[in-house]
């Protein structure tokens, strides 16, 4: 009779906890996915950009030079060398404009943007706004590539979703998932004080080369650019630049270059190329 009893009880446990487990197995399914579905919406858009500029660099340190020597040899000269910079950007039109931050194409004179596909072309930088830190880089040839769909930073919560993409270090195709961590975050609680900007914070890890990269939600929507990264003490911290806003400084820039000032009415440090 024991063992009937025991039976039956195993039975109903089976049939009480089967349904549920199933229920855990889907959930975890679709929550693992929808990182994998955002990042096939929106990576084929994501570029690497390569960059040089000449720039003077002094043969030595002249405070490591002893006076003698100095007096004797003369100020160290200045010799031209080249510096060379790396950064990301997403594609936002079919006529091959680029988006991306305005420091990572400041004072440049070669441009090479590198497609997901790995194919390579030059680019010509249209215009920047140094105080929204963001740029409008042209595709110099005809290129058959997908445009980022963009969302709509407005309806972002804390708590969201956050997926960064882009190339750290050079790294092609990285991806970093995190959060929504704060919302108009000002810029000068940061130190620039030479900028205004409400930007979103991210826990997703955003490192060197990740700038100008995309801030892409669940749906696979760019929601932002990412800009810049808290290090030392705070380290992890990472904010990128609305998408709405990112949106009207570019459409300003396509037109007269007038990104920032055109659209709040004020002056601005305006570069148009």
């Amino acid at each position: 009779m024991k063992f009937i009893k025991s039976l039956i009880l195993s039975i109903l446990l089976v049939f009480v906890l089967s349904p549920v487990a199933k229920v855990y197995s889907l959930d975890f399914s679709d929550n693992r996915n929808f990182v994998s579905e955002a990042v096939k919406n929106v990576g084929p858009a994501v570029v690497r950009i390569d960059t040089e500029r000449s720039v003077e660099r002094q043969q030595f340190d002249p405070t490591l030079l002893d006076p003698l020597l100095r007096d004797l040899l003369g100020e160290p000269g200045v010799l031209p060398d080249r510096e060379r910079g790396q950064g990301s950007g997403v594609i936002i039109d079919q006529n091959g404009l680029v988006l991306t931050n305005a420091h990572v194409v400041e004072r440049v004179d070669i441009v090479s943007i590198t497609l997901a596909d790995g194919t390579n072309y030059d680019g010509k930088v249209l215009g920047s706004d140094s105080i929204t830190d963001l740029a409008l880089v042209q595709v110099e040839e005809d290129i058959n590539s997908k445009v980022a769909p963009l969302g709509d930073s407005e309806k972002l919560e804390v708590g969201d979703w956050a997926i960064a993409l882009g190339t750290p270090y050079g790294l092609e195709k990285t991806v970093t998932l995190g959060i929504i961590s704060s919302l108009h975050r000002d810029i000068n609680s940061l130190g620039f004080s030479d900028k205004r900007l409400d930007l979103i914070q991210t826990d997703a890890a955003i490192n060197p080369g990740n700038s100008g990269g995309p801030l892409v939600n669940s749906s696979g929507e760019v929601i932002g650019i990412n800009t810049l990264v808290r290090s030392g003490p705070g380290a992890g911290l990472g904010f990128a630049i609305p998408i709405n806003l990112a949106r009207r400084v570019s459409e300003q820039l396509l037109e007269d270059g007038q990104g920032y000032s055109s659209i709040f009415r004020s002056s601005a440090n305006i570069t148009k190329r």
